[in-house]
């Protein structure tokens, strides 16, 4: 068999598996497992594919994976973001293009080097590290819950370099409340409980369920940050938090609620909205108290 005809079976079984993207999904795999980029590929696509080294196996399982809906960033280890590539497995949600959105909007309002960036829920630490590398910030520091996650967020961290310092924290509960930040983002889970079980199979049963639940309505994680980041951010901090697309006006109230003056929502590429940004005026302007 030509390693054509490889990729082709592969397609093919992908194809019956309901695959959208069979043709592309199997040639990423074959070009995974063989160790090739597309250039080699094409040179070789018409060579007989070894049989003595088992990576016709290892291909093999890998299609059987992709058609059990096993997320292709998983099989592969990796995924782009920002033109970074970030490992990925299943300790971690899997990067999408949309939290761009977030990073490419603090980096345009914060230009300044000497800034201080704390990123809360961090996953893969695909947020941090790229701030940290392209807003070369004087200081990032990048918290998560599970210790599974930030295993993988130090292993980019050490891959990609920044400088980024990962803790263990419920939100802010482990921190050091003496630490002050410039700017705080998060892509915190906000997908309502019920929704999960109605999600692509990609999603609902790989990635980990504790970084998508976002409670009963979703916006648990945004009460909490809403109410307590105020005692983590300068005069004037700004705050960034990813949303679903219909979460705008509801974060945008619970900014406002807590203190956050200068709000508004910024859409993604697609005409989503996708974060709501704030900035911190002080504990004064905290009318009422806290709002969750």
């Amino acid at each position: 068999m030509t390693f054509f005809e490889l990729w082709k079976w592969g397609e093919k079984r992908l194809e019956e598996a309901g695959i959208e993207e069979a043709g592309l999904d199997s040639r990423y795999l074959l070009l995974e497992a063989f160790g090739l980029d597309l250039a080699h590929f094409l040179l070789k696509e018409q060579e007989q594919v070894p049989t003595v080294d088992g990576r016709t196996r290892e291909y093999s399982d890998a299609i059987q994976a992709r058609a059990c809906r096993a997320p292709l960033q998983y099989l592969v280890g990796s995924q782009e973001f920002m033109g970074l590539s970030f490992l990925v497995d299943e300790r971690v949600l899997i990067p999408r293009q949309d939290t761009e959105t977030l990073v490419e909007l603090v980096l345009q309002e914060n230009p300044e080097q000497e800034k201080r960036v704390l990123d809360l829920c961090t996953g893969s630490g695909c947020i941090a590290v790229s701030l940290a590398l392209m807003g070369k910030y004087g200081r990032v520091d990048a918290s998560d819950l599970s210790e599974e996650a930030l295993e993988v967020a130090g292993e980019n961290g050490k891959r990609l370099g920044g400088g980024v310092r990962f803790l263990k924290s419920d939100l802010f509960r482990d921190l050091d409340r003496g630490q002050r930040y410039d700017v705080i983002a998060s892509n915190p889970p906000y997908i309502p409980s019920q929704v999960i079980e109605g999600l692509e199979p990609e999603v609902r049963d790989y990635e980990p369920r504790m970084a998508l639940d976002g409670s009963g309505d979703g916006l648990a994680f945004y009460r909490r940050i809403a109410a307590e980041s105020g005692d983590f951010l300068t005069a004037g901090g700004r705050l960034y938090l990813e949303i679903g697309h219909d979460q705008g006006e509801a974060v945008e109230t619970l900014l406002k609620e807590n203190g956050f003056v200068h709000t508004r929502i910024v859409k993604d590429a697609a005409g989503n909205d996708r974060v709501v940004r704030g900035e911190w005026t002080g504990a004064a302007e905290r009318a009422g108290g806290y709002h969750v």
